[in-house]
């Protein structure tokens, strides 16, 4: 597995977020915990057939089999019923979540039409991250021929930083690009 960006955090990012921040040592540095990959399958309620074609497609973005979550209460209103499975998530960690962000920065993000950045209000207050990825097909795994539809991500930074300046930090060190708006 490519590890670029691992060795990268470990030789270049955490010497220079040293000298910018007030860190003590090495291991105060925020570091990337895990990266939280999910779709909301709604559509599945209705055939539940998608939700096959959806485990496959995700399964080749993060080399790793999702699990599927289920409804936790009934919404007549919708269709839906508890126990029904309505999307899936996949948390990756380590080598291959380090592989997905590189592939994600330098691969998908720049393949999205008219991108100009991240957006940089999406954090949480405690130093986590969310990115909405409109269509799967800007992932190079997906051929536009074999998708039955077209499916949104949501893909949750998780990280060691108390502050959303920290995390943004940190972020824009990996290579994250935001927008300047």
């Amino acid at each position: 597995m490519n590890i670029v960006l691992q060795q990268k955090y470990n030789q270049v990012i955490i010497p220079a977020m040293l000298k910018e921040g007030n860190y003590g040592n090495r291991f105060a540095v925020p570091k990337l915990l895990k990266l939280v990959v999910s779709i909301g399958m709604g559509e599945a309620v209705l055939n539940p057939k998608m939700m096959d074609n959806a485990i496959e497609e995700i399964k080749k973005i993060t080399g790793q089999m999702p699990s599927v979550t289920k409804a936790k209460k009934s919404i007549a209103s919708f269709k839906l019923r508890e126990g029904m499975k309505i999307g899936l998530k996949i948390t990756l960690r380590g080598a291959r979540m380090y592989a997905f962000l590189e592939r994600l920065i330098t691969v998908a993000l720049p393949r999205v039409r008219d991108f100009r950045g991240v957006p940089s209000e999406a954090f949480d207050g405690n130093g986590n991250y969310n990115l909405g990825v409109r269509e799967q097909i800007v992932f190079p795994e997906i051929s536009y021929e074999s998708i039955d539809h077209v499916r949104g991500l949501q893909i949750t930074f998780v990280t060691s930083a108390r502050t959303n300046d920290e995390a943004k930090s940190l972020l824009q060190h990996l290579g994250l690009p935001f927008s300047h708006n």
